[in-house]
């Protein structure tokens, strides 16, 4: 039965659960994929598995059956939260699970630097979290909203696909809605979000035109919204944005972007030296220098302030990694087939 590989999975201390027919049930734990299964998964098997999933869920499996694709949460009491994601390979079911756990993790036993956490501090404009999928984003937006949960008093939405992390009201009243279960979009539920008193708005992703104008006005009209992309960098970030607006209407969205944003954090996880998962991190702040270069178009320019604004809190990815060496938390190989510039940064490890 499928409750029985997440109860093992959670035990385990995995992270994620595959499922697919021809091979074994595999789990991740710290990064590493490994069978954990006698024998290969039959498509009747994974048939069983799969709509058991469904049915914890109490979902329907029409969408997964008309387009092969589907994304929900399950819930099961005592034990987590698990976010599935089903699809077809090979004409044959399969499945990922994330497991996420109902407690919220210590900021500090996740090593997220002070400075990403002092996002918590922000009142008003654009903060954006931004990495690849499966770099811990989630996990980071989660300890941010729980520090202000616990630190201030306001209104927090937040708007995810799926809901990840439960907060329970501490000193702000946290309302949480789920993309296709509480709301039909980001876009509806972000235009709706204006009418409901909101100091703080999560949004889960920014994906397309209308959610990030909608995003930005939000912004504009007093209120601390926080959302991530999958962009690598606090300059790919801010092009991304720009880019998705028409030509025409393209310096407007700078001069907006250049008088909203607040920080752009990039993160991505790497394997320490006992093979678990570590952080690293890009962090920018909009000072007046990284203002001007949004509005004058020269984002090329981002990296290059980052780099000299360590006073101002900021640090390129490629320092913190040669960081993470030099405390001894990574490998030399890791830092360098992370690193964003590995010439530079073999040239500074020469110097360690």
């Amino acid at each position: 039965m499928v409750i029985d590989w997440l109860k093992r999975a959670v035990e385990d201390g995995a992270s994620d659960i595959f499922i697919g027919a021809g091979r074994g049930i595999s789990f991740k734990k710290n990064g590493v994929i490994a069978n954990k299964s006698d024998t290969f998964v039959q498509p009747s098997e994974a048939e069983v598995l799969i709509t058991g999933l469904y049915e914890l869920g109490k979902r329907s499996m029409t969408k997964y059956l008309e387009t092969g694709d589907d994304d929900f949460p399950v819930t099961v009491p005592g034990l987590a939260r698990f976010r599935v994601n089903t699809y077809r390979q090979r004409s044959t079911m399969a499945a990922i699970i994330r497991i996420v756990l109902f407690s919220i993790p210590d900021y500090k036993d996740l090593l997220i630097p002070d400075s990403v956490m002092h996002i918590a501090t922000e009142t008003n404009g654009l903060v954006l979290v931004t990495g690849p999928a499966g770099g811990g984003k989630s996990t980071t937006l989660a300890c941010i909203i729980d520090a202000i949960n616990k630190t201030r008093n306001c209104h927090i939405i937040t708007l995810e696909d799926p809901i990840e992390y439960l907060h329970r009201d501490n000193l702000s009243l946290v309302s949480q809605r789920e993309v296709s279960t509480d709301t039909e979009s980001y876009g509806v539920a972000l235009r709706a979000c204006m009418r409901q008193v909101p100091d703080i708005i999560l949004l889960g992703e920014m994906r397309d035109h209308e959610t990030i104008r909608t995003a930005i006005t939000a912004a504009e009209t007093g209120h601390l919204v926080i959302s991530t992309l999958h962009t690598v960098g606090a300059a790919n970030t801010i092009d991304r944005i720009i880019d998705i607006f028409p030509p025409e209407q393209q310096q407007q969205v700078r001069v907006q972007m250049s008088m909203v944003l607040r920080m752009v954090v990039s993160q991505r996880l790497m394997p320490n030296i006992n093979s678990e998962s570590i952080p690293a991190f890009e962090i920018m702040r909009v000072n007046n220098a990284i203002s001007n270069i949004i509005r004058e178009a020269k984002t090329h320019q981002i990296d290059s302030v980052i780099q000299t604004s360590s006073h101002d809190g900021m640090i390129g990815m490629d320092a913190f990694i040669v960081k993470l060496f030099r405390n001894g938390d990574i490998t030399k190989e890791t830092a360098i087939n992370n690193a964003s510039n590995p010439e530079q940064v073999i040239r500074q490890l020469a110097n360690s």
